[in-house]
């Protein structure tokens, strides 16, 4: 939980704490245990600084990060180990998310342990600061520090992280008198300080020096312009509890009802990120409404400016909140709160995709239909958006199918982030957001019993998985996809699974089980009369009986697609499928017919109208011409390829997808 020093208007500013940086540089210059021992150190230099929430840790830790540019030329890595609501972040999503910053993408579904990994070799070359805000423990820790001495990290936590060697805490206290006067006067100006100094002092006694206490109290002074600070050092010491919780109590109780309602909904704001349009939705009001509350809640210091129109709530403040929601809304009335957000954010996502569609499309038609506060006015404000919103976003989905209550609103909120991900940033940039998607929805599906679904989540998930290189895991994902289309009498699925899976065996080189596959999908294509299939499966066919040396058949299989393709009308189809008989011909030992498939498959390329196929394909007639011992008539077709590209026609030719090529 980060609980920064902020003053009116949700501005971060740092406050004393001086003699605690003083000690931190001086640590980091420190001896360590390797050294006296005669061995360079093998990692990074860890610093904890330890503190309860509200005690300003994370202040002081960025304070300290800000202030290492020289000897850390390559910047800060900053990442959240702790969920808004207190749950620990899994390894995997904050490695991916540091080598985000990075810009590394991190292979899509890759588990924590390999993302870690990629983090330290990435870091293995940087001169950096990680600073790793509210760690749980050692364990959550230990797998994300850097195998470099010329690297630093900066943890902040509640206590020791007793497992990592060599780390001394900087325990964290309250504030010294002179800064905390300091924080409140950010509030209240320095008239109502200096007319009663003693009072302000008071009230740093009564608040412990905890900015985050001070912070809160100060709001309540700027909200009461004619309260002196001893009436608010008097009602603070008339209540109970820690000094931040009785500050909050306090400040939220003189809240109007409409405010105070807002701010124990933000509770269910995904990462304690909220904008006016989640709290809009949260309250059920207007989004003009939310903006103005969400600004004054800033001047009081209860939440504060986090970029991109979004305010950050506190962590501090999660647990009390939460507790104040219960206390005071019905469950129902929550819930409804809860899908009212949701929905907002599905039209939202719906407008930031439609914005990339083309004037006059059905997409766009809707688009302007939308009120105008959820529409983009271009693409790339949209991008902006998402880009912004991304975490919040993806967080959002996770609540929501771990929610289980709102299913239905859960997979329209995937669906459509899906699309607006895949709309801006391309499917392969978007594979590891996607793939996490993908798995939320197969969540909600088996949960559901929904086999449709779960066929296509699992699809999804094995093209992935096939993508990166995981082909085992694939083919299992396949086989469950065609279990599942099979259970939902799904044509679709179960076709598509049974040729991955043949894909699969592949790419694994099993021709046989491939070729057995292939001859499943085919004969399922042909029961549906699907012909576009049936070419793409012959071919697909004929390339695995090829690699296992089945040259009769292979020919048959290219020859059906060809076939195929030109009943469809697809020449550049119909000439790549004799392209490919005619390898096979020549694998045969048939180098004649093999030069007469050829000629053909150049004729048709021409009839297509298709130059850089039509080269490709001279390109391997003339390897054939070579092959057959006329070197003359070879040159003629190479010069013909030269003449059709005008460059190199070596990066045109056809290759083989065979081995023996």
């Amino acid at each position: 939980m980060s609980d920064q020093a902020v003053t009116a208007g949700g501005v971060r500013r740092f406050f004393g704490r001086q003699r605690e940086l003083k000690a931190l540089r001086a640590d980091i210059e420190r001896t360590g245990l390797d050294t006296l021992t005669g061995r360079k150190a093998p990692r990074a230099r860890v610093l904890l600084i330890a503190g309860r929430p509200g005690s300003g840790r994370t202040a002081l830790a960025r304070e300290l990060a800000a202030g290492l540019a020289a000897p850390y030329p390559d910047g800060i890595l900053r990442a959240r180990l702790t969920e808004f609501g207190g749950a620990p972040v899994p390894t995997e999503r904050t490695a991916r998310a540091l080598l985000d910053e990075l810009g590394i993408a991190g292979p899509a579904g890759a588990d924590g342990d390999e993302l870690a990994e990629t983090l330290r070799e990435a870091l293995a070359v940087r001169r950096m600061v990680l600073l790793l805000d509210d760690c749980v423990d050692a364990e959550q820790v230990d797998p994300l520090l850097p195998d470099n001495p010329d690297c630093l990290v900066v943890a902040v936590a509640q206590g020791p992280l007793t497992g990592i060697p060599d780390v001394r805490p900087c325990t964290l206290g309250g504030l010294d008198p002179k800064s905390a006067i300091e924080l409140l006067e950010s509030f209240t100006g320095s008239v109502r300080i200096t007319v009663d100094p003693q009072a302000a002092e008071t009230l740093t006694e009564v608040c412990g020096g905890k900015p985050a206490a001070l912070t809160l109290a100060g709001g309540w002074l700027a909200a009461h312009p004619k309260s002196s600070v001893a009436d608010l050092a008097k009602r603070l010491r008339a209540l109970t509890g820690e000094p931040q919780d009785r500050a909050f109590r306090l400040l939220y109780d003189s809240l109007p009802q409409a405010a105070a309602r807002i701010l124990r909904l933000l509770a269910l704001a995904p990462l304690g990120l909220a904008d006016p349009h989640t709290a809009s939705a949260l309250a059920g009001c207007s989004v003009s409404a939310a903006e103005t509350t969400l600004a004054d809640f800033a001047e009081l210091g209860l939440v504060r400016e986090a970029g991109g129109g979004q305010y950050e709530v506190p962590g501090h403040l999660a647990a009390p909140l939460r507790a104040l929601m219960e206390e005071q809304d019905r469950p129902a009335e929550v819930q409804l709160a809860r899908a009212r957000m949701l929905e907002r954010t599905v039209r939202l996502l719906q407008s930031c995709r439609a914005v990339t569609e083309p004037e006059g499309s059905p997409a766009r038609r809707k688009l302007a239909g939308m009120p105008r506060a959820l529409r983009f006015p271009t693409a790339d404000d949209g991008a902006d958006w998402l880009r912004a919103r991304r975490p919040a976003l993806l967080a959002a989905a996770r609540l929501a199918v771990a929610d289980g209550e709102l299913d239905t609103l859960a997979r329209r909120l995937v669906a459509a982030l899906v699309r607006a991900l895949a709309a801006h940033r391309g499917p392969e940039e978007a594979a590891a957001d996607l793939y996490g998607l993908h798995g939320l929805v197969l969540d909600v599906a088996e949960r559901r019993g929904l086999h449709r679904e779960r066929a296509a989540a699992l699809l999804n998930l094995a093209d992935l998985d096939a993508r990166t290189g995981r082909t085992e895991a694939a083919l299992t994902r396949y086989r469950a996809a065609l279990d599942a289309g099979r259970a939902a009498n799904d044509p679709y699925a179960i076709g598509r699974a049974m040729e991955s899976v043949g894909g699969s065996y592949q790419e694994l080189g099993d021709w046989q089980r491939a070729g057995d596959w292939y001859g499943r999908a085919l004969a399922h294509r042909l029961s549906r009369d699907e012909r576009a299939d049936q070419a793409r499966l012959y071919g697909r066919l004929g390339a695995v009986l090829t690699y296992a040396g089945r040259y009769g058949e292979a020919l048959r299989n290219w020859r059906a697609a060809a076939a195929g393709h030109r009943r469809l009308g697809d020449l550049p189809g119909h000439a790549r499928a004799l392209s490919e008989a005619a390898r096979v011909q020549e694998y045969a030992g048939r180098p004649e017919e093999s030069l007469r498939t050829c000629e053909e498959a150049v004729e048709w390329a021409r009839r297509a109208r298709d130059e850089r196929l039509q080269a490709a394909l001279q390109l391997r007639l003339a390897d054939t011409l070579d092959r057959l011992g006329d070197p003359a008539a070879a040159r003629l077709h190479r010069a013909a390829a030269e003449r059709l590209l005008g460059t190199d026609p070596s990066a045109y030719e056809i290759r083989s997808a065979s081995r023996e090529d």
